[in-house]
């Protein structure tokens, strides 16, 4: 059951919030996409990129608490499916016009629903350990943008955003 406007699928006809029934539905792989970004000031982003902010290297921990957030998803969100993630990967890209740290996060599984809910928690931890790393010099970073990019597998088929 795909969602369209209108029609939520973690409420049942009583309006009652429930776990979504996915027994039914086939294995097949289901890859998500997500990105966001944290923007800085520039000396913040000149310290990360170098390795020197004052609690090291920050885009190392913020990767290993994205991978760790994206395994955990289902203990954060309550009508979440836990799921064997197959892979996670965490890029980072460091724009200095915008002064920002963008990231992007790939899931992927071979279940019976989408990875979607992973990618995006793993994107929102992944940024919010940049910026428990920075905030002593930057208390005012900012978090955009967190999104899903694309999405593929399952019924629903293959979306990107903007198409």
């Amino acid at each position: 059951m795909t969602g369209t406007a209108g029609h939520f699928t973690h409420f049942d006809a009583a309006g009652q919030a429930h776990m979504v029934d996915v027994a039914a539905k086939e294995v097949t792989r289901r890859v998500a996409v997500a990105g966001g970004r944290i923007v800085m000031q520039p000396a913040t982003l000149a310290a990360v990129d170098a390795g020197t902010a004052k609690k090291g290297d920050v885009l190392g921990v913020a990767r290993i608490a994205a991978i760790q957030a994206a395994k955990r998803a289902a203990d954060l969100i309550p009508l979440c499916h836990p799921l064997p993630l197959t892979r996670v990967a965490v890029e980072f890209t460091s724009d200095r016009e915008s002064s920002a740290i963008e990231i992007v996060v790939t899931t992927e599984t071979l279940d019976r629903t989408g990875v979607e809910m992973e990618a995006l928690t793993a994107v929102a931890v992944g940024l919010l350990t940049i910026y428990d790393m920075c905030k002593a010099a930057d208390r005012g970073m900012r978090i955009e943008g967190v999104r899903l990019i694309e999405k593929s597998g399952g019924k629903s088929g293959h979306w990107v955003a903007g198409e």
